[in-house]
């Protein structure tokens, strides 16, 4: 059983170390939800979420402080205190808002059409976000933001033979990710190198 400190320490990095911890406290953590919440999915997130808190705060759990356990409800204790306030700025916020139609039934039509709509600009995006930094920064500044290659490369303080290097990479990956031919057109805002 996970009892000192330096097992609590390696719960942060070491997966063998935190699955210890979890199976031998997972239960005595349910418990402890169970006695603050009465709906089993908020018990169930809570639970996660002390967990993931565990992992965050591993590195700074103190012996001097306490069993491990006692700082394991400590943690509890915060997740759920954390979600308490969470729940009352949105019950108050919510009162402001009481006796307001918020959203008539054309209005949500609307943004479900819209939802459709970006249906395929939520895929770029995702697609993005596995471009390097770099690369997505040249694509996004040509790309989105409109700016020719000389202008992106200035912006970013690169030389503009990087950005056209940094621009070719983020197309080409964007269409080994996509299905479709040329998922961005950025020859539009290409400048020929001089």
């Amino acid at each position: 059983m996970v009892g000192n400190a330096g097992d609590i320490a390696a719960i942060a990095s070491d997966p063998r170390a935190f699955e210890a911890f979890y199976r031998a406290h997972v239960d005595d953590v349910q418990r402890f939800i169970a006695r603050r919440v009465d709906d089993p999915h908020q018990a169930a997130d809570l639970t996660a979420n002390v967990f993931i808190a565990v992992i965050e705060s591993a590195g700074s759990y103190r012996a001097s402080r306490g069993e491990p356990l006692a700082w394991l409800y400590g943690v509890a204790r915060n997740v759920v205190a954390s979600e308490r306030r969470r729940r009352a700025r949105w019950w108050r916020l919510s009162g402001r808002i009481s006796g307001r139609e918020l959203l008539s039934d054309d209005d949500v039509t609307a943004i479900e059409e819209r939802i459709d709509a970006e249906a395929g600009s939520r895929e770029l995006y995702r697609a993005m976000d596995r471009l390097s930094a770099k690369d997505r920064a040249v694509l996004e500044l040509v790309a989105l933001d409109g700016l020719s290659v000389q202008d992106a490369a200035a912006t970013l303080g690169i030389r503009p033979g990087a950005a056209r290097a940094r621009l070719h990479r983020a197309r080409s990956g964007m269409r080994a990710m996509l299905p479709s031919p040329d998922p961005i057109d950025t020859t539009a805002h290409m400048e020929v190198a001089s």
